[in-house]
């Protein structure tokens, strides 16, 4: 699907499909937003080329699984951004790339699926900002990428709480296996946002042709999105440091209720030694024993037995073992 919008000069927009590329050439002050959304790797390429996109630029935006990048050439500027398809309060999400190529008067976004921020924006404010410039439309699509990724990060912050509270009264291996999940799921996610602050970073300190830092409102719409992108990253890392202290403490509490009981186990074995060895011994069938002639030798070797259980019992509760 190829959508387009065009706003000239006075301001006016027109939407439609590639019949307005025509028309956009036609006016030389005008501003054109080309969004192929699932289109075949040929029909892109033929659709780049027309704009003289570089070959290069090309090859990395039909490159899967590529890194979010930015990258400058003569007449364009790529910016290749992760966004997300799918998102939910349980860090499922499904990412896709983004292929943004950024000139004076044209922009044009490829992705193979759905992408929510661009459109929100061909919907509503995508008129406005392309009149602006084409930079800011670019910007403002990361921002709103970026929306979704914090809502619903906030959203886990919840079900990370009550999942912590779950831990604290009933310790399950289920619920260890969805904490260990949700780390799984932040790391990747924690690797993502850290290549977008790194974009938003080298957009603030160097100066691309088609991204001026000497223009006030596009310096502010960069350090906008920079400022999302750092708060996400720094989102993620706290989860995940989170996620780790319930791993810890889950281990920490079980390892204590193990000792507490290999503890009383040990209690009960030394208890029980001395008395199996006496026992024993006068469990032994020899006729030549002197105490089994004695009348009460079995009651006084079954007080012996008592007095040595009582007494370390006795003695492990005074040292405070159980």
């Amino acid at each position: 699907m190829i959508r387009t919008l065009i706003v000239d000069a006075e301001g006016q927009a027109m939407t439609g499909g590639e019949e307005l590329i025509a028309r956009w050439r036609e006016m030389p002050d005008s501003r054109l937003w080309i969004d192929m959304q699932g289109e075949s790797m040929a029909r892109e390429r033929e659709m780049l080329e027309a704009f003289d996109c570089h070959p290069m630029a090309i090859d990395d935006a039909h490159r899967e699984r590529h890194p979010p990048k930015i990258e400058e050439f003569e007449g364009h500027t790529l910016i290749l951004y992760r966004g997300i398809s799918s998102f939910d309060a349980d860090l499922n999400y499904t990412p896709q790339q983004m292929a943004l190529f950024l000139g004076e008067r044209f922009l044009l976004t490829l992705h193979p699926g759905r992408a929510q921020s661009i459109d929100r924006l061909l919907a509503q404010e995508g008129a406005a900002l392309l009149q602006r410039s084409t930079e800011h439309v670019a910007l403002k699509v990361m921002y709103h990428s970026a929306g979704y990724y914090l809502d619903s990060l906030l959203e886990f912050e919840n079900a990370l709480s009550d999942l912590e509270d779950a831990l604290m009264l009933n310790g399950r291996d289920a619920l260890m296996r969805q904490v260990i999940g949700y780390r799984s799921r932040l790391v990747k996610m924690r690797r993502v946002f850290n290549y977008h602050v790194g974009i938003t970073q080298e957009l603030t300190a160097y100066d691309y042709s088609h991204l001026p830092r000497g223009n006030q409102d596009t310096l502010h719409a960069i350090n906008d999105v920079h400022e999302r992108f750092d708060r996400l990253l720094t989102l993620t890392q706290m989860y995940y440091d989170i996620c780790g202290d319930l791993v810890d403490g889950h281990i920490s509490l079980s390892s204590h209720q193990l000792n507490i009981t290999m503890r009383i186990l040990t209690v009960i074995t030394a208890v029980f030694v001395p008395l199996t060895f006496i026992a024993g011994i006068y469990g032994m069938n020899f006729v030549h024993m002197p105490e089994l002639e004695h009348r009460y030798g079995y009651f006084v070797v079954l007080g012996l037995m008592m007095s040595i259980g009582v007494g370390l019992v006795w003695l492990f509760r005074r040292k405070g073992w159980f």
